[in-house]
């Protein structure tokens, strides 16, 4: 089901780790070929909301009795619901995200989750991660795997670039082949960069150094397409997600003005896991997203990107429909998230959760299975085939219509 937003007359729209976080996978030798330059011209980038974000107040069914008889104390009062639909509104955090929405360029995805939930952060966000059901356990990321079968073209800096630590995510490449950055400091990077070049040993190494030097060789590649500074008009937030945010736009402009690019950036927004005191909380991680999100697309605007760039949510799971005595609330399924971009097709996706019919732990059935996002990026976002989507998620899951084509 799709909901849209209101007419709008205005056309829109990874080995090694140091201190600096590096880790970057070997290149493939097939990688060379494989790929057409242009496949990954558009941008994808992941938010993770780290601890799981509580989707019933971020996308409040305000017209649902049974959401304030669950949630009697921490639930959104109506008169300051960002109204979306006759039925539902954002956070009042989230303003500049409603600004997104009345300007058509934010889709609201409902209701995503898997069969047979795990309630385990680390369990759940691996799946997500690896795109796995929850009977297997994967080493690669989906990410990983889908550049191991479409390889992104050689002059990129990088496969992906990891923002603000040195967790790869969907980057991360136990089996494949795939070049991928992790930065959780820019400067320090740099230097770690220019500290392999003078590293390099004059006599022939060994097999195995010859493989770390390859690696590194790759990390200093990337580097030197990270090197340029581009002077922004854009005003970031401060905060680390705000530093984040910044050094988002800059690899996107620097590679960009090296002549070459990146497929993916990933950023990550902690603090979600709102077990007490949430209200407080929640509405400043709320307010700090939409923030960072706003200014995103504000700097990759000022660099001809923003039609060019998907910003998407996830997280591991959601929070459970009823409040716990402690002003907060507890780990639960499924969860709604969103999509932005200037090729975004606005609207409500999904469907709506229904609080009256709660399985036997409290919480929402989910109706979207989360790799159904991962296919819209893969076949719609990059036009790749079914066949790169079935490499990536392991199966074909249906692509959804909120991304313009």
């Amino acid at each position: 089901m799709r909901i849209s937003p209101p007419p709008l007359n205005a056309t829109r729209r990874c080995l090694l780790q140091s201190a600096s976080a590096i880790s970057l996978a070997a290149l493939a030798p097939g990688s060379l070929f494989a790929q057409s330059p242009t496949a990954f011209d558009r941008l994808l980038i992941l938010i993770e909301l780290k601890g799981a974000n509580d989707g019933l107040n971020t996308v409040v069914p305000f017209a649902d009795p049974a959401y304030y008889a669950l949630r009697p104390r921490i639930g959104i009062k109506r008169e300051e619901v960002l109204t979306i639909s006759d039925r539902q509104g954002l956070h009042p955090s989230l303003k500049p995200l409603h600004d997104l929405w009345n300007a058509r360029e934010l889709a609201v995805i409902e209701g995503v989750g898997y069969a047979q939930p795990n309630l385990s952060h680390f369990r759940s966000i691996e799946i997500w991660d690896t795109a796995s059901n929850p009977q297997e356990t994967l080493q690669d990321g989906w990410l990983a795997r889908l550049f191991g079968h479409s390889p992104v073209p050689i002059g990129f800096a990088a496969d992906g670039v990891v923002v603000g630590g040195n967790d790869m995510g969907p980057l991360l490449a136990g089996n494949q082949a795939t070049r991928s950055v992790a930065i959780s400091n820019p400067e320090q990077f740099l230097q770690r960069a220019r500290l392999v070049e003078r590293e390099k040993p004059s006599a022939a190494p060994s097999a195995a150094l010859a493989h770390i030097l390859r690696v590194e060789g790759n990390v200093l590649a990337a580097a030197q397409k990270l090197n340029a500074r581009h002077n922004f008009q854009t005003s970031f937030p401060a905060g680390d997600f705000g530093n984040q945010v910044r050094t988002a736009a800059q690899v996107a402009a620097q590679t960009r003005q090296a002549g070459g690019g990146v497929a993916v950036l990933r950023l990550s927004l902690g603090g979600f896991d709102t077990h007490q005191n949430q209200p407080g909380s929640h509405a400043a991680l709320l307010k700090t997203l939409a923030e960072g999100i706003v200014a995103l697309k504000a700097a990759l605007t000022e660099i001809g990107l923003w039609e060019k760039s998907l910003v998407l949510t996830y997280c591991e799971f959601g929070r459970r429909a009823r409040e716990n005595q402690s002003m907060g609330t507890d780990h639960g399924t499924a969860n709604v998230h969103f999509a932005i971009g200037g090729r975004v097709r606005s609207g409500l996706y999904g469907q709506m959760p229904n609080l009256t019919a709660l399985d036997g732990t409290g919480n929402v059935a989910h109706h979207v299975d989360f790799r159904q996002l991962y296919a819209t990026v893969i076949e719609r976002w990059w036009g790749l085939g079914g066949s790169a989507s079935r490499a990536a998620l392991g199966g074909r899951f249906q692509a959804m219509d909120w991304l313009l084509v």
